[in-house]
């Protein structure tokens, strides 16, 4: 088991949450668990799963910039085989305090 150490957040900088929906070739190319893996690298937490209409959806959580970082990641990157049409984000909003202790992916 990877130990992490804790997430230090600066005091300047402000928490934001956001959801996030992908639309494109996002199942059945581990884009879940590169989602999970590029999250956990960042300092986010958060969520990630398959829909049934074909995408992938979820909700981030961190520091701005590192959430700024997660939706290009979300836009242009994705998993290797994967091909991403379009990422939408909406409810974005400022925090207090993370809601989520992990990125997790959800099934």
């Amino acid at each position: 088991m990877i130990v992490h150490p804790p997430v230090i957040m600066s005091s300047e900088e402000e928490l934001l949450s956001v959801d996030y929906e992908v639309y494109g070739r996002v199942q059945g190319v581990f884009f879940r668990k590169y989602t999970q893996t590029e999250g956990k690298r960042l300092g986010l937490v958060g969520w990630v799963q398959n829909t049934d209409a074909g995408t992938v959806q979820g909700q981030l959580q961190g520091p701005v910039s590192k959430v700024q970082q997660m939706q290009q990641w979300l836009q242009t990157t994705g998993s290797p085989k994967s091909r991403i049409a379009k990422a939408e984000f909406q409810n974005e909003h400022p925090i207090h305090d993370l809601e989520f202790k992990d990125f997790k992916v959800v099934r």
